[in-house]
């Protein structure tokens, strides 16, 4: 029971934090309602709370696979229901801007800039695009679910294999150490690389194309916040 209650604490934490965070990166050209944004929230944190609790209610009864394959999947259950969650996080959060589109601007010349900058004139947007909102919320997702694998993934595997090395079972007091050390040191050693979209993929939604566009899409840069 306090094992399944701190799981449930823990995931309405994280999921908070999530919600927070995709909604100071979504895109301001598609303002997102309070009532989205509390239906994101609710439905994320059922999910996680459904992933982490009944997994780590099913794993224990997979009687035909061997105790070490069962810790092995314990020990992932965490990640299972925050990658799951967060990505689902993103969709619902930011799925308002896949059906509206995002706002593209164009590709400014370094004296185009300069002009701007004095003059203080914003950059007008070229129109909105769905493709430029799919790739930018489908990578946000995709980055959720890697930003947690070095930490989540990771540490837990390696700290299966040392708990069975002899030298660890023989200083009881260095498993705190190792613990921290391998959870601090791993993920700092892998990173995922974030890409920028490339402008050529992007293609304006025909009813917000204003009429003086070129119809080169490589004029034109989106700005979609992830």
């Amino acid at each position: 029971m306090i094992q399944t209650t701190g799981t449930v604490l823990w995931q309405i934490t994280n999921q908070s934090l999530n919600v927070a965070i995709n909604s100071a990166n979504a895109n301001k050209s598609t303002p997102l309602s309070t009532q989205t944004l509390a239906k994101s929230y609710f439905l994320a944190v059922g999910a996680s709370c459904s992933v982490a609790v009944g997994l780590n209610s099913l794993v224990p009864r997979l009687k035909r696979l061997s105790p070490n394959t069962r810790i092995i999947l314990g020990r992932l259950v965490p990640f299972a229901a925050v990658a799951s969650a967060g990505a689902l996080n993103v969709f619902l959060m930011r799925g308002e801007e896949i059906r509206r589109g995002i706002d593209v601007f164009p590709v400014l010349s370094d004296e185009e800039k300069r002009k701007r900058e004095e003059t203080g004139e914003p950059v007008q947007s070229l129109g909105k695009s769905r493709k430029a909102a799919t790739l930018a919320v489908g990578e946000t997702a995709i980055s959720r679910v890697l930003n947690a694998t070095p930490i989540m993934v990771l540490p837990p595997l390696i700290l299966v294999r040392l708990q069975k090395m002899e030298w660890l079972k023989s200083r009881p007091r260095m498993v705190l150490p190792v613990n921290l050390g391998t959870l601090g040191f791993v993920p700092i050693l892998l990173y995922a690389k974030k890409r920028r979209p490339h402008p050529d993929n992007f293609h304006l939604c025909p009813p917000s194309r204003p009429r003086s566009l070129s119809p080169t899409a490589s004029s034109i840069r989106a700005h979609p916040r992830t």
